[in-house]
């Protein structure tokens, strides 16, 4: 299959820091000039920070980055460290004359690998935001760094996961997707229709601990979008989840999507919501392929 072309809507930034030993790292999705934000969790064990602001009704309209983060809770730190890059440059919720960075996060659980002592903190989330561009690396970088997948096989069937990347164009609009893998299920290419990590069979003896999984991700277009519009197409990329981790959403998972409109071109939302499924399936694809290679 020919390699598409991999874009950022104008405006969003990506940046990783990357601890290849400790095998662990965070993940930054920066729209400093703000975005409308929108979010849906839907697996049994998330670790999040920040989301009911995402959510329609609540006072912040514009949102200035997502996280991404391994060491579960641990790694919430790093948020400390991107709130401090972005008041640095001014950006925020003006109230009075403060402003206030709007920023959430999620977690994928890697304390089962490498170095567990070592943890994304708030310097880690500042050196992601400082290296922030516009053509991220992919595989095991960032919080992909220690992800796995197809743990609900057993032991003999875990496979490296990773960080994916993979974008669309609707009309004039950009629709891209930032996903995290670390799934207890196997990861199926629904355009190839072959596995990338397969998980042939569910082994009911394989350790599975609540929460130690989980694929989250961040879909950001440069379309014109409402709160409610935003919030509801972070729960319609689920279903690319669903199309590229088999099974899904489990109550061993995190399961988590995050969404972002930056609101610089206008395009037709239902094509939006289709297109984002595909670019979360192709960039869980992605990363996992990346993630393989090492």
């Amino acid at each position: 299959m020919a390699t598409r072309r991999v874009e950022l809507p104008a405006g969003v930034t990506v940046g990783h820091w990357t601890h290849a030993e400790a095998r662990t790292g965070c993940t930054v999705v920066l729209t400093e000039a703000g975005a409308v934000g929108g979010v849906d969790v839907r697996g049994g064990g998330p670790g999040t920070l920040g989301t009911d602001a995402l959510r329609p009704g609540t006072l912040a309209d514009r949102t200035h980055a997502i996280v991404l983060t391994g060491r579960s809770m641990f790694g919430l730190a790093a948020v400390d460290g991107v709130l401090r890059y972005l008041e640095e440059r001014g950006v925020g919720l003006a109230l009075g004359d403060v402003r206030v960075p709007i920023v959430a996060g999620a977690v994928i659980f890697d304390l089962f690998v490498g170095d567990r002592r070592v943890r994304p903190d708030a310097a880690a989330g500042h050196d992601a935001c400082r290296a922030a561009g516009r053509a991220p690396p992919i595989g095991a970088v960032g919080v992909g760094t220690g992800a796995t997948v197809a743990k609900g096989g057993g032991g003999a069937q875990v496979r490296p996961g990773g960080l994916g990347v993979a974008s669309a164009r609707v009309g004039d609009a950009v629709v891209t997707a930032v996903m995290a893998v670390n799934s207890v299920g196997g990861i199926w290419d629904d355009d190839e229709h072959r596995w990338v990590a397969p998980l042939t069979a569910w082994d009911q003896a394989s350790p599975l601990f609540a929460g130690a999984n989980t694929t989250i991700g961040v879909v950001v277009t440069d379309a014109t979008l409402t709160k409610e519009q935003a919030g509801r197409l972070a729960t319609v990329a689920h279903d690319g989840i669903a199309r590229a981790v088999r099974p899904a959403h489990t109550m061993y998972d995190g399961d988590t999507m995050f969404s972002l409109a930056t609101g610089q071109t206008t395009a037709a939302y239902d094509a939006i919501e289709v297109v984002a499924c595909e670019v979360v399936a192709r960039a869980i694809v992605a990363g996992v392929r990346a993630g393989q290679r090492g």
